[in-house]
């Protein structure tokens, strides 16, 4: 009896995660997923050419 109640519980919460990651807010910041590599990829550059200067 406890583990379905463990197990029921589990699914209840995961629900609520996926609805509230699949909610779209029109306020919300939306940032493309290219520019976020882009981004990392020049700032590893950078620290990486800061540490071979210095």
């Amino acid at each position: 009896m406890d583990m379905a109640k463990k197990s029921g519980g589990r699914l209840v919460s995961s629900a609520g995660l996926v609805n509230y990651y699949d909610s779209e807010d029109r306020r919300a910041v939306h940032i493309n997923p290219v520019h976020v590599i882009a981004i990392s990829v020049a700032i590893g550059v950078f620290i990486f050419l800061l540490n071979s200067f210095y």
